[in-house]
């Protein structure tokens, strides 16, 4: 295929601005598929068409007739959400063009600036398209006037379409062709391919989906990986239709898929370079990353007989989701179960969901927590992210912990709202930029453990569903946090435990025991549910027991008698106190999880 005729391209907006739908339009346009009776056919996954996000990216190959000539469009479709930016930069890495979709009733949000950002990164070719043309709230000027601002477009560049009702679709594939580069790359050159994509397929192994930058592959090459070093045969290659369309080869410029019995997904890593193993490329192609969980939580199966299926459960969903990182672990309260680690909430909320749907293993999380780095006074140092790995305060010099680089976009009317809540969560303000006389965009450096438990819901709330939010990595900081546990009865419950500041220890401590207090039911003995921090105790709650009414019987006679009958009870409830254990729900845990941060 000539490199003139090929057109490599991604789609860049915010959660909910129309990708999915829009790139529906564009299979049906090019006759991939007829009229779509399943909205989001790249969306694969229930979950995906439930949340409407997309969660693993996909691609597609297009044929469109230009001028009586056949082009061929390589859609590289790419997550939307905060949690799997690194995912979406290989993605665009593997682009010469973007299209930037903006839904014309809510104009620019972060996370459309965000993913901005990184296709400017990848010198992509951007192509404005206002999305959603058709509605009734439909701000067209303004959407221009603001794409106008960030990108210095024209309105006369800027492409507009309704994805839903097809308008304007076959006018943007053509803008597709017009504007667009068509990729630039050595064909004589030895072979050097990125990969964008891989997945776990249950027949045929590690199914790898690549873009050739220079040279082409062919069938039976043996192949090398940059990243891991290892050598494999290929089976299969081709390109990508909604059904694999198999090839003798791929050339310089095109995205196709390989399949060369590679058993791991971890052995084909997004970001990596494949080259063939004698005559390959000398250097790989820059950008690639180990993908590192930000947030940690220890998973655990509700039924304890599910266990030796949730060890099996969670192998296999390894084997498609690279990024998730997992250990033993065990539990007092909860019992056997893993801790793993998460690219974010999302991503955890993800396997969750999973887990049930697919394996049908109802599963329970605790706190999630991130990784503090922790400096000893023997001079060793630390890296925590599990409460129970914290070490007694007496050894601890100084602790370190993950500040994010946030982006807060809202309308003006709720910069009050935005300002207070992240005054509250430790936000340092950075700068405060207007994008138009609408709206504002807040740059916050914030502590990670203060965003990951209910910020973004907080944010929702308080800015009436008009705030969106994105933040990435910035550095770790020295700060003054502590171990909180929580004792039930004189006993800690390790799974309870937390990290948290100091300034917030005692209204997160509070604030669990006021938790449990409503969701561990009455004994026959008062229990105590206490926060502490070390031997301090720093917040206390307490279930009052059950009483039976011994006095009952007595219907008058001499108070000793009454007094001897109290007496009695009273030994008796402080003997069972001694012996008698809680039986802690499941829903405890669960409560814990959703008690209120302030």
């Amino acid at each position: 295929m000539k490199q003139e005729l090929i057109r490599n391209f991604c789609i860049v907006a915010h959660i909910d601005h129309g990708k999915s739908t829009l790139a529906d339009r564009f299979l049906e346009a090019t006759n991939v598929v007829g009229k779509v009776d399943v909205a989001q056919v790249l969306d694969t996954m229930d979950l995906e068409r439930e949340k409407g996000i997309t969660i693993k990216s996909h691609a597609i190959r297009m044929i469109h007739n230009y001028k009586g000539q056949d082009y061929v469009l390589n859609l590289i479709d790419t997550p939307g959400h905060v949690d799997f930016s690194y995912e979406v930069s290989r993605a665009l890495a593997s682009c010469e063009g973007a299209l930037l979709l903006v839904d014309a009733s809510q104009g620019i949000e972060a996370q459309t600036m965000s993913n901005l950002y990184l296709a400017m990164e990848n010198n992509l070719e951007i192509l404005p398209v206002i999305n959603k043309i058709d509605l009734p709230k439909a701000d067209i000027e303004g959407a221009e006037h603001e794409l106008g601002d960030v990108l210095g477009a024209l309105p006369e560049d800027i492409a507009k379409v309704s994805a839903k009702a097809g308008l304007g679709i076959h006018e943007l594939l053509d803008k597709v062709i017009e504007m667009l580069p068509a990729p630039s790359g050595k064909v004589d050159s030895p072979p050097k391919a990125l990969i964008f994509d891989s997945y776990f397929d249950m027949y045929r192994g590690v199914v790898v989906l690549v873009r050739m930058f220079d040279g082409k592959l062919r069938k039976g090459d043996r192949i090398k990986m940059f990243a891991t070093n290892r050598e494999y045969e290929i089976e299969e290659l081709g390109h990508l239709g909604l059904k694999f369309s198999a090839e003798e080869e791929i050339g310089t410029g095109e995205a196709g898929y390989i399949i060369a019995n590679i058993k791991e997904v971890g052995d084909a890593r997004v970001g990596d370079t494949i080259t063939l193993a004698k005559g390959g490329c000398e250097e790989a192609l820059p950008g690639f990353e180990e993908p590192k969980p930000m947030v940690f939580s220890g998973i655990f199966p509700i039924n304890g007989e599910d266990y030796e299926d949730l060890v099996e459960s969670i192998a296999k969903l390894k084997l498609n989701d690279a990024s998730l990182i997992y250990e033993k672990e065990s539990s007092a309260a909860l019992g056997f179960g893993f801790r793993c680690g998460f690219l974010g909430m999302l991503h955890l909320e993800i396997v969750k969901e999973r887990m049930l749907r697919e394996y049908n293993i109802p599963i329970v999380a605790t706190t999630p927590s991130v990784s503090f780095l922790i400096f000893l006074k023997d001079g060793s140092q630390l890296t925590v992210n599990n409460p129970i790995d914290f070490p007694d305060p007496v050894y601890i010099d100084y602790i370190m912990e993950p500040y994010m680089d946030t982006e807060i976009i809202v309308t003006t009317d709720y910069i009050g709202n935005i300002m207070k809540l992240a005054q509250d969560r430790r936000g340092i303000q950075k700068n405060i930029q207007y994008i138009d006389e609408k709206r504002v965009s807040l740059h916050y450096e914030m502590p990670l453990i203060e965003i990951i438990f209910d910020f973004f819901d907080k944010l929702k709330t308080v800015s009436r569903g008009y705030a969106s939010l994105d933040y990435h990595f910035k550095e770790f900081r020295t700060s003054n946090v502590v171990k909180v546990d929580i004792l039930i009865n004189g006993e800690k419950v390790d799974a309870m435990s937390f990290i948290c500041h100091t300034d917030k220890a005692h209204t997160w401590g509070k604030s669990v025991t006021s938790t449990l207090s409503e969701v561990i039911p009455r004994h026959l003995f008062k229990i105590a549910l206490q926060a502490s921090i070390g031997a301090k105790i720093i917040a206390r709650s307490t279930i009052n027991a059950m009483r039976k009414d011994v006095l009952a019987k007595c219907y008058g006679g001499d108070v000793s008698r009454k007094r001897k009958l109290l007496d009695k009870q009273k030994e008796g409830k402080k003997r069972m106190k001694e012996i008698g254990s809680v039986t802690v729900p499941q829903e405890a845990f669960l409560a814990v999880l959703k008690a209120d941060r302030e």
